[in-house]
């Protein structure tokens, strides 16, 4: 299964952090965010990467290479600024990515979920991750009944937050016409034709979407690792 890893985005929660140095290559405990998901997926047996590229994408090219040094091959998808937003960059992406399932990860986002044991279900066009709200987004996204993402509120059902890590079949994007849309209406049409799955994990999840959480990931990291 071949990977894409969304990195084309402003970062606007992270400025000024990002004025400068695109969100990917901000450091965590010496080394960019974006590198912990590429040796991760490195270990977790994974070969080739396609990763998103727009606001200062060449400098994440210019850092990545060809992905030789983590043990992976990758191709870069290159979007115009501003960005195609998530459904119009996977949908650029598709020619790289080919006819299979792949598995999808944002790139600022830092947690243990084994990304080996995702798959889709027969005949489903997704398979999302979803985890406990956190606090900024008491809300969540998504109703998980059992292992299937459900309309509306049910018995035994979990309304929970969209991890941003997922499989999906290109023909989930049937239909789509190219240029900036989100992934979220696609998704929203997969769920309404009973072809959109679903799975808790209840382990580690950081949205690493502001500084103030950039920082405590990195004293945490770092701690670990001194």
């Amino acid at each position: 299964m071949k990977v894409m890893l969304l990195a084309a985005g402003r970062g606007e929660r992270m400025r000024p952090l990002t004025d400068a140095c695109p969100k990917p290559l901000l450091p965590v405990a010496g080394r960019p965010l974006i590198a912990w998901h590429l040796e991760r997926l490195a270990a977790a047996g994974f070969t080739e990467v396609v990763i998103n590229l727009s606001w200062l994408g060449e400098q994440i090219a210019d850092a990545l290479g060809d992905g030789s040094r983590f043990g992976l091959r990758i191709a870069f998808s290159r979007e115009p600024w501003p960005a195609l937003e998530t459904g119009g960059g996977i949908l650029h992406a598709l020619p790289l990515l080919g006819g299979e399932p792949f598995l999808l990860v944002n790139g600022d986002v830092f947690t243990d979920v084994d990304f080996r044991r995702l798959r889709l279900a027969p005949g489903d066009l997704g398979q999302l991750v979803l985890v406990e709200n956190p606090a900024h987004h008491p809300r969540g996204d998504f109703w998980l009944h059992e292992d299937r993402i459900v309309a509306a509120e049910r018995p035994g059902a979990r309304r929970l937050t969209y991890a941003g890590i997922a499989v999906l079949h290109p023909a989930l994007f049937e239909g789509a016409a190219p240029g900036r849309f989100p992934l979220l209406p696609l998704l929203e049409r997969a769920r309404g034709a009973g072809r959109l799955g679903g799975q808790h994990h209840p382990g580690r999840w950081t949205d690493v979407g502001t500084p103030e959480r950039l920082a405590v990931l990195d004293a945490e990291l770092s701690g670990m690792r001194a």
